[in-house]
């Protein structure tokens, strides 16, 4: 029993590490020149910058536990801070009704609540859309200043495009109504759902986990294969019999196994199964698209810039979607504690103007922008590091899931292939649901028995960062 898992984020390596503790022989195969996907950890010039913001929180044992064996000590407890950045000020999130109030001033504040309720009398129906949800539960008005701008430059498409459903799974359980009650009564309401506070994180950042868990695998007697591209999946009456790959000095190879597991984006998986798959599969591929971003990271000579671990900037004035302060998620990311270093996150597509600019143009947009917010001077950056993320997140389009399901129901055929994670399921989920994923299909394969679909990860569960 021999298994090869493709792709090495959270989800791959989970599976590599569960099924390497059985002494199950297991092949993992990395684009990349190292392991962890998105929530790998980048080194420049001594100072650690995480791709984002990467916080570990799980209501499941199974993935707490892990988490903990592999790091230990290294795994320590952070206090989360985050605001909102919109019209040239600081609103706190989640909701603060005093802040709120008098950040957006009483006319504002009386519309919001005026739309509230008009909402509750003359509800969209039926529910399809990310606007219509959000105004549903928030009013039209609060939509309109607080997540419209936001989410729309995370996704590059009007809000009216975006399915409900991203809606329901990131934020499920608030409202309006649910914020100022948690607001005012914070500490004496039990029942209030609100967003986590605190949360766990590596000292140096994500990667220090997953580069930890690839030592792991690999003293267990796996094999991490980095800097190989895949190229084929062969297979024959829907068991995969093979991988084709490239390795880094572009020597084609065969692997071949008993088992599968892929993590790698399920529209590329579906483009390199050869004998090729239907039409119809692969039509429905090319509908689906993912996200990409990228960060221009700064090293600034400043001790201390703001309190916040990151920052969502809503201002539509410019471009710049979040930033990142990783001092203040781990001071051993930043080596000299006199500076502060910042990621500074821009969502585009992959190969659309903003990401096909040149390193210097974008540092240049990411000072004028700094300057701008009023976060620092052009002249306080000692360096900077361009860092592009390529397919993200992957887009609920309006319409996506008949595509989704096309495919799915014909990659559901194969006898020896498992899907998990963001990429492989197509779905927008957490780190923890990610290596769950990867945990189940592990032990599917221990177990001799498909038991558990990976793909029920997260489909019920309730919202990741929700607590009661």
């Amino acid at each position: 029993m021999d298994t090869v898992i493709m792709g090495a984020g959270p989800a791959g390596l989970a599976a590599g590490y569960e099924l390497s503790r059985e002494n199950i022989p297991v092949r993992i195969f990395e684009m990349d020149s190292q392991v962890g996907g998105i929530s790998k950890t980048l080194k420049f010039d001594g100072f650690y910058f995480d791709l984002g913001g990467h916080r570990f929180f799980t209501k499941n044992f199974e993935v707490n536990k892990l988490w903990n064996d592999v790091l230990g000590e290294a795994f320590q407890k952070r206090a989360r801070l985050s605001r909102i950045y919109f019209r040239n000020k600081y609103f706190n999130y989640p909701l603060s009704f005093g802040n709120a109030f008098f950040g957006l001033g009483v006319i504002d504040s009386f519309k919001i609540v005026s739309s509230y309720f008009k909402s509750k009398l003359f509800p969209y129906k039926p529910e399809e859309t990310f606007e219509q949800w959000v105004s549903n539960r928030f009013g039209k008005k609060l939509f309109t200043y607080f997540f419209k701008t936001y989410t729309e430059k995370v996704w590059g498409i009007p809000c009216s495009l975006i399915e409900a459903e991203w809606a329901s799974q990131r934020i499920k359980g608030l409202s309006l109504r649910v914020a100022i009650a948690n607001a005012i009564f914070k500490s004496k309401t039990k029942d209030v759902k609100t967003l986590i506070d605190e949360f766990y994180y590596p000292v140096y950042g994500p990667g220090m986990m997953y580069n930890k868990m690839k030592e792991i695998i690999e003293k267990n007697g796996g094999i991490v294969y980095l800097n190989t591209k895949i190229t084929k999946i062969h297979h024959e009456d829907f068991v995969i019999k093979s991988i084709e790959y490239t390795d880094a000095q572009g020597k084609n190879h065969y692997a071949y196994a008993s088992d599968f597991i892929s993590s790698i984006p399920i529209t590329d998986l579906v483009k390199m199964l050869y004998p090729r798959a239907d039409t119809e599969v692969e039509k429905a591929a090319d509908n689906l698209t993912y996200r990409s971003f990228l960060t221009v990271n700064v090293i600034v000579n400043k001790e201390n810039l703001f309190p916040d671990n990151w920052i969502y900037v809503h201002s539509p004035e410019v471009k710049l979607g979040r930033i990142q302060n990783f001092k203040n998620w781990s001071p051993n990311m930043v080596p000299d504690k006199s500076k502060t270093s910042l990621g500074l996150e821009y969502f585009c597509n992959e190969d659309d103007d903003f990401w096909c600019k040149s390193d210097e143009e974008l540092f240049d947009i990411a000072t004028s922008e700094l300057e701008k917010l009023g976060i620092c001077s052009g002249s306080d950056i000692i360096k900077y590091m361009v860092a592009r993320v390529p397919k993200a997140y992957p887009v609920y389009r309006h319409g996506y899931r008949d595509d989704l399901e096309v495919i799915k129901k014909y990659l559901k055929q194969f006898k020896n292939l498992q899907l998990i994670g963001r990429y492989g399921l197509f779905k927008y989920n957490n780190m923890d649901h990610s290596i769950l994923s990867g945990i189940m299909a592990g032990r599917n394969i221990i177990n001799g028995s498909y038991v558990y679909d990976t793909w029920d990860v997260n489909s019920d569960d309730k919202y990741y960062e929700e607590v009661s």
